[in-house]
C-alpha cells in the first residue's frame, strides 16, 4: 500500500476538498484524511500511479506539493537535518561574507557548490579564506541580526522528540552556528566545521577534517548504529548537493526548497510547504504537533 500526501504553504496558497477528491477519484484512492484544514491531506493507494510525475508537475504550478510513498514504516524514529537554507533561511558563510565586504564573491561560490558544480571542500576552503581578519565577534552579530529560523522547524523537532525520536543537526557550516540553532530548536546533537581564530580574528582557515557530503553519511551510519536504529528509521532533509548522500541513504530523504539539480535526484520534494511538511509526510496531524 502507498499513501499520497498533498500539502501547501498556508500563508501563500490553500487547496480545497474538491482538488483532493478529484485526484483521489482519478487514482482510485481510499478515504481522504485532512491532516490540517486547507493545508495538508492524504489518502491511501493500492499502487503507484503511472502519471504521478505529470500530476506532480501540474500541482506544482498550483502551489501544491505531492508525495507518494509506501505506507509501511513512514513514521520515523530519527531526524537528520542540514542547517543552512534548511533549518535556517540563510547560508551562514554568505552572511559572514557580507559583513567582511566579500558577500557577492562568496555567494557565487556558495551557489555553485550547492548545485554540485564545485568540490565542496575546495569551495569551503576558498570562501573561509576570504574571511581572514574578520573580527570573531561578528559571528554573534550575524546570529543575532541576520539568521532566521525556517518556518516549521520548532514543530518538526518538537513533535518528533515528543514521540520518542532523536534529532541530529549535521552541517557543512560552522559549529558556532549549529550550537546556537541546535539548542534553540531542541536538537539532541549537532555536527559542523570549526572556524579557526587567533587573537579574536578569524585566521581564514577551517579545522580539519572538513565535514562535507561524506560526513553527513557518516553521521547517519554512526548515530543509527549508536541508537540501535536502521537507516530506514531516518527522515533526512536538505537542499544542496552535499546532502544527496544522506538523502539517498535515509528511509525518507526530503529535498526541501532544493536546488533543481538536487531535487531531480530525489523522490520526495517539498517546494511549497515548510518544515512541517516532514510531519505531514509521516502522517502527523497538526493537532499532534509539539514545540520542544
Amino acid at each position: 500500500m502507498y499513501v499520497a500526501t498533498l500539502l501547501t504553504n498556508p500563508e501563500k496558497n490553500t487547496f480545497d476538498q474538491a482538488l483532493v477528491d478529484s485526484l483521489r477519484n482519478a487514482w482510485g484512492g481510499g478515504d481522504v484524511k485532512w491532516l490540517s484544514p486547507d493545508e495538508a491531506a492524504e489518502f491511501s493507494l493500492a499502487g503507484l500511479p503511472d502519471n504521478q510525475w505529470d500530476v506532480w508537475a501540474d500541482l506544482q504550478n498550483m502551489g501544491v506539493d505531492l508525495v507518494v510513498q509506501p505506507a509501511d514504516g513512514r513514521r520515523k524514529k530519527m531526524l537528520l537535518a542540514d542547517m543552512d537554507s534548511t533549518m535556517i533561511q540563510q547560508e551562514c558563510i554568505d552572511e559572514l561574507a557580507d559583513e567582511a565586504g566579500v558577500g557577492e564573491r562568496v555567494k557565487d561560490i556558495t551557489a555553485r557548490a550547492m548545485n554540485g558544480e564545485l568540490d565542496f571542500e575546495g569551495a569551503l576552503t576558498e570562501r573561509v579564506g576570504l574571511l581572514k581578519g574578520l573580527d570573531e565577534a561578528v559571528i554573534d552579530k550575524v546570529l543575532a541580526e541576520r539568521i532566521t529560523l525556517m518556518p516549521g522547524g520548532r514543530e518538526l523537532v518538537g513533535a518528533m522528540r515528543a514521540n520518542g525520536g532523536y534529532a541530529a543537526l549535521v552541517s557543512g557550516g560552522f559549529t558556532a552556528f549549529t550550537a546556537k540553532v541546535g539548542a534553540e530548536l531542541g536538537f539532541d546533537e549537532n555536527r559542523a566545521n570549526t572556524l579557526l581564530a587567533e587573537g579574536g580574528k578569524l585566521t581564514g582557515e577551517v579545522g580539519r577534517p572538513i565535514l562535507g557530503r561524506q560526513a553527513k553519511v557518516d553521521a547517519l551510519e554512526q548515530i543509527t548504529a549508536r541508537l540501535g536504529l536502521s537507516e530506514s528509521d531516518v527522515i533526512a532533509v536538505g537542499d544542496g548537493a552535499n546532502d544527496l548522500g544522506m538523502l539517498g541513504r535515509a528511509g525518507t530523504g526530503v529535498a526541501l526548497h532544493a536546488k533543481t539539480s538536487v531535487a531531480e535526484q530525489c523522490e520526495v520534494r517539498v517546494n511549497h510547504g515548510n518544515l512541517t511538511a516532514l510531519l505531514f509526510l509521516q502522517g502527523y496531524a497538526r493537532s499532534e504537533f509539539a514545540v520542544g
